[in-house]
């Protein structure tokens, strides 16, 4: 499985192409062939899938009953605006404009890869994201991460 890390300051040029930095092609498995999926983010970002990781996440929600509104809205929201692309041989990605529009992103942006994806951020947004840091970080870890390793919680690691 893909375990994106690190945290990459870049531009978007005139054209809306974005240098994807060497040491996050570094990290793309060999699966995706250099070939990816852009999406709308849940926040005001945007969502760059390794051509193989977006293939296993839209079999998924293919799996939804679309008989069911939830469902259907979701399935909707989720596909809307995902476009295929492809490194350049420069290493580039163009990024479609509508998307950028999404975003905001228009200049600066932070590319932060997680887990198997990577968000794209306008600089601006990412850095406000940050400075509204939960009040008790350790509270909030408690409650999204407790019990998660095995059947431990922290408290027991050693």
């Amino acid at each position: 499985m893909t375990q994106f890390i690190g945290e990459y300051d870049c531009k978007v040029d005139p054209k809306g192409r974005i240098m994807l930095p060497a040491g996050l092609k570094k990290q793309l498995p060999e699966e995706a062939s250099d070939k990816f999926v852009i999406n709308r983010g849940f926040e005001k970002c945007l969502v760059l899938y390794p051509f193989n990781v977006w293939q296993n996440i839209s079999a998924e929600v293919n799996k939804l009953n679309l008989y069911n509104q939830k469902n259907r809205n979701f399935a909707r929201y989720f596909f809307r605006g995902a476009t295929e692309l492809t490194l350049d041989t420069n290493n580039r990605l163009l990024l479609p404009k509508s998307l950028l529009d999404y975003a905001g992103i228009n200049g600066e942006l932070v590319l932060f890869p997680y887990s198997d994806r990577i968000e794209i951020w306008s600089k601006e947004a990412y850095d406000n994201l940050l400075n509204e840091e939960p009040e008790d970080f350790a509270l909030l870890a408690e409650e999204v991460m407790g019990g998660k390793v095995g059947e431990r919680s922290f408290d027991e690691l050693p």
